[in-house]
Parts: structure tokens; sequence; C-alpha cells
């Protein structure tokens, strides 16, 4: 496939019914709704708080793949993704490559497992509980659902669809971690089998493909094992799978540019799975060359700043994501006050020694929101934190 050409048609095309942050269950409804014939839809059960959760199928295809978005509430920037896939699969339904792939695969894509979370934008259903680490217990609505749909469709490959915090950057020195995947363990030692191979392999295609977009940005998540979640419980039940993290780019709070990158993954998988021989001795070897995700960033650091009774120090603000009236807002928040020397910011400020001017009111410390603050000196100016 030609991904830049894919990448320009999806600046045209995205389905622009979905923009931004908050996506709930009442923005992908009508969508749902009008989803032409060539896509099925099918309710598989309610949530907490009744809403419904569908699937949607595609394909005719022997090679089963089930897909799954918005897990975490929170985590909107892949059901945008999803979205802007169906579209893409219908407009260009008469393609021979569409055609290919819609006679190769069988797609089987939930674009919201958890609605009730979706609708507050937390992490969590509304029973509090985190459905990916409830792969073992299944306790909640959305966690058998889920179950049932896998042991019913067996899957050849699942995709798990989730996003990742403004914190995590990639390589020295760090680049904001914009995309991640990980082929998740199957067992305590992390044994690469053969299950894993073929997600690894997928996923160097996969990174390979966006270097040409976002060079230097690509990130390996962590591969701790924990069997309560989803896709290590999926991995030890050898069935492949890849776990998705949309991430961060420059000044991409809305995640709009990300959601780009997610919806070639998504081709790119289709296109490894449809198109080569992704499932016979897979070269698996190039995806530890992608490096790890590591804790190194923050929204903005202003150094060497200056503060009576303090002397120099660093000061790094991290945005905290809160709903107000349908929106997300980004409420700045002192995260650390120290020498930041091994961290990064998205955006830096170097102060060099000026004096902070707070409000008469204001306690410098970890935690406190931050707004507004003046410094005086050679650098004499006022910051605005306001999102």
């Amino acid at each position: 496939m030609d991904y830049s050409r894919l990448k320009n048609w999806h600046q045209m095309h995205k389905e622009a019914a979905l923009y931004g942050r908050y996506i709930n269950h009442g923005s992908i409804t009508p969508l749902i709704k009008e989803l032409p014939n060539e896509f099925t839809v099918e309710q598989l059960g309610v949530s907490v708080q009744k809403r419904p959760i569908e699937v949607v199928t595609w394909g005719e295809g022997s090679v089963k793949i089930l897909a799954w978005s918005q897990m975490h509430g929170n985590e909107s920037t892949t059901t945008k993704a999803v979205f802007d896939l169906f579209k893409w699969l219908h407009l260009n339904k008469n393609d021979n490559q569409v055609k290919q792939l819609h006679n190769s695969l069988s797609l089987k894509i939930v674009p919201m497992l958890n609605p009730d979370g979706a609708e507050v934008y937390t992490r969590i259903n509304a029973n509090k509980v985190d459905l990916n680490r409830d792969a073992q217990d299944r306790s909640q609505p959305e966690s058998q659902i889920l179950h049932n749909l896998y042991s019913e469709f067996k899957p050849d490959l699942c995709l798990n669809l989730h996003g990742q915090r403004t914190i995590f950057g990639v390589g020295n020195p760090a680049k904001s971690a914009t995309v991640s995947f990980l082929s998740p363990s199957q067992d305590e030692l992390r044994t690469v089998t053969q299950s894993r191979k073929k997600g690894m392999a997928i996923i160097a295609n996969l990174a390979q493909m966006l270097e040409d977009f976002i060079p230097g940005q690509v990130g390996r998540y962590d591969d701790g094992f924990n069997l309560n979640c989803v896709g290590d419980t999926l991995q030890h039940l050898n069935i492949p799978t890849i776990l998705f993290e949309a991430g961060h780019f420059k000044e991409d709070y809305d995640r709009e540019e990300t959601r780009a990158f997610m919806f070639l993954s998504l081709l790119g998988v289709l296109e490894s799975v449809a198109l080569q021989d992704w499932d016979k001795n897979p070269d698996y070897r190039p995806y530890f060359s992608i490096p790890e995700n590591s804790k190194c960033f923050f929204d903005i650091i202003f150094r060497n700043l200056n503060y009576p009774n303090r002397g120099l120090f660093d000061l790094a603000v991290q945005y905290e994501e809160q709903l107000k009236n349908t929106a997300v807002h980004f409420v700045p928040k002192i995260s650390q006050i120290a020498d930041l020397e091994c961290y990064f910011g998205h955006k830096e400020y170097n102060c060099k020694g000026s004096e902070a001017v707070f409000s008469s009111n204001f306690e410098l410390k970890e935690g406190v929101i931050l707004e507004e603050f003046k410094v005086k000196g050679d650098l004499s100016t006022t910051f605005s934190l306001k999102s």
C-alpha cells in the first residue's frame, strides 16, 4: 500500500463526526446505524449502566481478526481511527486491494467496550473496575462480553487498542512516544513463543512504515507479564495479540495527528495479514530494535527558575484531563520541583535564573494548579498555562 497517499486521504476524508478526546457512545451511535450494507452490526450485550456494546463485522475471508477500542473509557483515539477505517473500506470497496482484503479477512471490531467509562471520561467502568485487569475474574459484564466474543469467534489475531499518556518518551535523546506497540508476554519468563513472534513480525512492519512519518517516535511497550491483562491472557491461550498505544504528537492534545497514525497502523495490520505470509516463519527479530518506552516526559518544563529561600530549580507541569460540559479540559498542575536534567518537556523554557513571581496566596508545591505566573529579571515575561 502507498501509505503517504493513505495519509493524505485521511487528512481529507477522516470521519468528520468524531473529533477531539471526548468520544462517548452517543458520538458513535449515528455512525453505527449509518454503516453501509457491507458491514453488519450485532449488539453483544450491555454495560453496567445498560449502554449497548456492539461489534461490527466486515469481510468474508478465512483469517479472523478481532479488535476492540475504548476498553478504557478515556482512550478514544483508536475509536476515531476505527471509524476512519470503516469509511476507507467503504469508499474504496471497488479497489482491487480492498477486494482482496475482503476476500481474505473476517474482521470483527468492538468500537467501544467501555461505554460507561467513555461517558464520564474515565479509565474504569461504572463499577470502578479496570477492565484490562479483569481478564481472569471476568467480574464485569463488559469483560464477559469480550470473553464470549473471542471464545466464539476464535480469532487468528487480536488487536487491543489503547491510548497512553504524554509522559512516555522513546530513544536517547528522547522523543515523544507517539505510537507504541507490544506483543504481550504469555508467561513470567517472557518467552519468545511462536504466537508472540507473529505479532512481533507485524509490529516490525508497522514500525518501519511509521518511521517515514514520525522518525524516532515509535516505541515498544513494556512486556511484563500479568495474566489479569487481556492481552497477556490471549497470548497465554496462544492467540497472537498486538497492543496499540496511541500517544502524544507535538502540540496534538486532541490526538488528531496520532489518529492518522493509528489509521495507518490498522491498515498495516490488514495488509500484513491478508497480503503477506504473516504466520509462516515470521521475521520477528527487527521487533527488538524498536526502543522501549520510558517515563521521561512532562508537558512543560521551566528550567533554571529562581525563588526566594529555594535557589535555582526546575519546575515540571503536567496537564490533568478533566471532563467539563462534554469537553476535555487540560488543567495544569505542578508535577515536580527538582533538578530535572534527565527529563524532557513537550515544551521547555529556560528561565536563566529569573525569579518566579506567583500570586500572593499561591503555595509553591507539587499537585497545585498553576495557570499563570511571572518571571522578573532579564527574561521578564508572564507564562499562561491555561489550555
